[in-house]
């Protein structure tokens, strides 16, 4: 086996020995370790840990001077340069192919600055962060990346008979990973993003069914907010050939206080990147809470339908509706490339249509009529059909005209 290298990348001056632990056990394994310290105010790193990029290297990376932050002592402003520096000196480092695989050992401040640098890196570069924080909410660390959060379940404070277990598991996980074969691209179809929720399964199961007979490899992202942001990340790294956007409820979560957001800038970068994109309205009929005890008291007396155990929905009103609308209409009045805008006037998820829990024509109504308001034609190819978006012809319409648009840019070519 081809020895691999793993980037260690911490405060070496608080977290000395844990590092020298996981970098002999990396060592044991056959493999190299390539330490970067991001250590600020602690003194000096132990001896036996010589940095291959210190932390004054680090610090003019990101823009400042080491003995100027210690001078200072302001805690946050060191992490902010030190963050930016790691940042800077890693994506330098894998795009130099230097290592295979990032780990991380740290507290609030050593989780915030070791995931920053991963979130930079690219999509099946092995991390794997080891963090007192992992029980809780580890979302604003992860973003849209593919970072694997261990709990550390004792402070990374001195080693013992629990933390060399948890540090020991940690090396395995980045060492295995980085060991782990590449798989060969069995595909070099291009490749097309969809959003897809439970509630609009059956419309993008189909859009993907249609696509893919095409010719072109359809990966779908779950419409939870960090599936959003992921597809986001992807488009605008220029691996993606168009877009069906079927399943725009995040917006809803972002503009309401629902737990599934993917942020103000969901929606951009397909228009940004010039991509073709046929959006539609999925499941902006609801907002998702964390169990029914999730739900904030302002919201009594609204309508909301159990889903499970964990998730609670609330129906959208007239007013939340006439507000998406408006959103999505200047998200798509941006785009740079071609857009279709398909409404689905009969439903926009499997729980509004009639008889369902959410059906409600009045805020279907709001959404549809902010819509026609608010969207600019041009750009925005603005389709109405009497059809419910989980109706097989509603998802050919959304299939065709993606087609379509893929078909004539790449004749353009």
């Amino acid at each position: 086996m081809t020895p691999k290298t793993i980037l260690l990348i911490g405060t070496l001056d608080t977290k000395g020995d844990e590092y020298a632990y996981v970098r002999g056990l990396i060592e044991q394994r056959g493999h190299r370790v390539l330490l970067m310290d991001a250590g600020v105010f602690g003194g000096p790193s132990p001896p036996s840990l010589t940095p291959d990029v210190d932390a004054a290297q680090v610090a003019g990376a990101g823009g400042g001077d080491l003995e100027t932050l210690r001078a200072r002592g302001d805690r946050n402003e060191a992490l902010v340069v030190m963050t930016r520096g790691c940042v800077a000196l890693a994506q330098e480092l894998v795009a130099a192919k230097r290592f295979d695989g990032v780990l991380g050992l740290g507290g609030s401040g050593g989780t915030a600055l070791a995931t920053a640098v991963m979130r930079e890196l690219p999509v099946g570069v092995p991390k794997v962060m080891v963090s007192t924080l992992a029980s809780g909410d580890v979302g604003p660390y992860i973003g849209a990346s593919d970072i694997a959060m261990l709990h550390s379940i004792v402070d990374i404070a001195g080693l013992n008979r629990v933390s060399r277990r948890v540090l020991a598991n940690a090396v395995g996980a980045v060492c295995g990973m980085a060991e782990q074969p590449v798989p060969p691209e069995a595909d070099d179809r291009p490749l097309v993003a969809a959003t897809m929720f439970g509630v609009t399964t059956a419309c993008v199961t189909r859009v993907r069914e249609r696509l893919d007979a095409a010719g072109y490899e359809v990966l779908v992202f779950h419409a939870t907010g960090s599936g959003g942001g992921a597809m986001e990340t992807l488009i605008a790294s220029g691996l993606i050939a168009g877009v069906a956007d079927v399943t725009t409820t995040e917006w809803a979560d972002e503009l309401v206080g629902g737990m599934l957001g993917a942020g103000p800038h969901r929606l951009e970068a397909a228009g940004r990147a010039g991509v073709p994109q046929v959006v539609s309205c999925g499941a902006l009929d609801m907002v998702n809470f964390v169990g029914a005890e999730g739900v904030p008291a302002r919201f009594q007396g609204r309508r909301f339908h159990i889903h499970n155990a964990n998730v609670t929905l609330m129906r959208t009103t007239p007013d939340e509706c006439a507000a998406l609308g408006r959103i999505l209409a200047e998200k798509l009045n941006a785009a740079t490339g071609p857009t279709v805008l398909l409404v689905p006037l009969r439903g926009v998820s499997a729980m509004d249509r009639e008889g369902a829990p959410f059906h409600d024509p009045d805020a279907d109504a709001a959404l549809f009529g902010s819509l026609r308001r608010h969207v600019q034609t041009p750009p925005v190819d603005l389709v109405e059909l009497e059809l419910h978006i989980n109706d097989p012809a509603f998802a050919d319409a959304i299939a065709d005209r993606l087609l379509a648009a893929l078909e004539e840019q790449r004749s353009q070519k």
